[in-house]
């Protein structure tokens, strides 16, 4: 017995995953498309912190309340500037 071919929303939606680099934006999706790419998003191991804020960017709420169910969370390390000019300098030589 054959199985039955993939609906053309799976495959959309597949594909959505693989490319997930090269979108920028979600918010013109409609809130469950956006809920499966966020499902298998998380089922493929693609989730990083560009995509993360990307799914923070889409303002759904099921993913939203998904994100903090999973307590996930993008560390924000903080820019120590390289460079600093004589009026910022700290007087730590002192």
């Amino acid at each position: 017995m054959r199985n039955p071919p993939p609906s053309l929303l799976s495959l959309t939606v597949n594909s959505a995953v693989l490319n997930l680099s090269r979108i920028n934006d979600l918010s013109h999706l409609p809130d469950h498309i956006v809920l499966q790419i966020f499902a298998r998003t998380l089922e493929a191991g693609k989730l990083n912190e560009r995509i993360l804020r990307l799914f923070l960017a889409s303002g759904n709420e099921e993913v939203l309340s998904a994100i903090d169910a999973l307590k996930i969370k993008f560390d924000i390390t903080p820019i120590i500037p390289t460079r600093c000019h004589e009026g910022f300098r700290m007087n730590m030589l002192d």
